[in-house]
């Protein structure tokens, strides 16, 4: 048996709830964020509207954080 290519769509009557999105995290040049491995960090950099990626200064070190931005937050 092979799967369909189709996209699944829930009918409206459906009485399975429908997965939230979680809302795209945005950084901005300036930002003041934290990250879970490297610490406190200003966003120097963004990529793509920063929908790409985001350079961060830490102090000590430069680092090009990518998407998902699961590990790092805005302060």
């Amino acid at each position: 048996m092979t799967k369909s290519a189709a996209v699944r769509r829930p009918l409206p009557t459906s009485p399975f709830k429908v997965r939230a999105q979680a809302p795209l995290k945005r950084f901005a040049v300036g930002d003041r964020v934290t990250h879970d491995r490297y610490g406190l960090g200003r966003a120097i950099g963004v990529e793509g509207d920063g929908d790409i990626a985001v350079l961060v200064d830490f102090g000590s070190r430069q680092e090009r954080i990518t998407q998902p931005y699961a590990a790092m937050f805005k302060l």
